[in-house]
């Protein structure tokens, strides 16, 4: 599978322990940074995975920060991103299953290297379960193409 990697500082050292073992087990990795422990914004990255994956760069997208929740915040912005904030196996599973979400967001204040691990491996490899849910996913793209839409027209009155 194609994966795009991306951190900001506080996930830079656990993106590469992650982007290493993607490798070993024949993953191919692209990686939009940081490449360094320096000071970065988080939405650059996420901006740049995100925008991979919606373009079909990438098949999928994993995050990194301290918690997680700005690079889902923002990975979310991006029309056909489902990104997601996993914690434990169960919510990765879960995410693919009901969400089919595409960008996993990971926190390195909140889970050590090994459960980090178990996360990514269970969340790339659960399939998205359609039936009901793939009418719900179809709901969530509507929203996009509609808001794209009224973004698209230059309109002053856009109605959210």
């Amino acid at each position: 599978m194609k994966i795009a990697l991306g951190a900001d500082h506080r996930g830079f050292a656990r993106k590469e322990e992650l982007k290493k073992h993607l490798m070993r087990l024949g993953h191919k990795i692209i990686d939009l940074g940081t490449f360094s422990p320096e000071r970065a914004d988080y939405p650059d990255y996420a901006f740049a995975v995100a925008r991979a994956v919606a373009k079909g760069r990438a098949q999928r997208g994993i995050l990194i920060c301290a918690t997680g929740i700005g690079m889902s915040i923002a990975a979310n912005k991006i029309p056909g991103i489902r990104a997601t904030l996993c914690f434990n196996p169960t919510l990765a599973k879960l995410s693919r299953e009901h969400n089919n979400a595409n960008v996993l967001c990971l926190g390195t204040d909140w889970a050590d290297t090994k459960t980090i691990k178990k996360i990514v491996s269970i969340w790339l490899n659960t399939s998205f379960t359609r039936g009901r849910h793939s009418r719900r996913i179809a709901k969530i793209s509507q929203e996009e193409k509609r808001i794209s839409c009224r973004a698209d027209s230059g309109s002053g009155n856009r109605k959210l």
